[in-house]
């Protein structure tokens, strides 16, 4: 998550977002998290969760990929990897049988 300044600026938000964004990394907040088997980043969230959750070597996208820019290039610019994703159209077979149904 993430507070946009283009966003909060139009909409006078910043405060409101700013204080969601940071609650998120409280204890309070980490724990709801670990208990919605979602993985918590605090220390102690991840030890009061550590049986719901196996062991894993976690990375950074800097360590792993070099940083958001050549992933948001490689990914998600104009034409990228992510593109052909979105543009598929999806095959749609119950509807063919619907209609194979209605022309009885």
């Amino acid at each position: 998550m993430t507070v946009i300044d283009n966003n909060v600026g139009k909409k006078g938000t910043r405060a409101v977002a700013t204080a969601d964004l940071e609650y998120l990394y409280r204890d309070e907040a980490q724990d709801i998290i670990g208990r919605h088997f979602y993985r918590p980043t605090s220390s102690k969230a991840q030890a009061a969760h550590a049986r719901d959750f196996p062991k894993l070597t976690l990375f950074g996208i800097d360590e792993a990929f070099g940083g958001w820019t050549p992933v948001a290039a490689t990914h998600f610019s104009d034409g990228a990897i992510f593109d052909p994703i979105c543009l598929k159209k999806p095959k749609v077979v119950g509807l063919a049988l619907q209609d194979s149904l209605l022309a009885r």
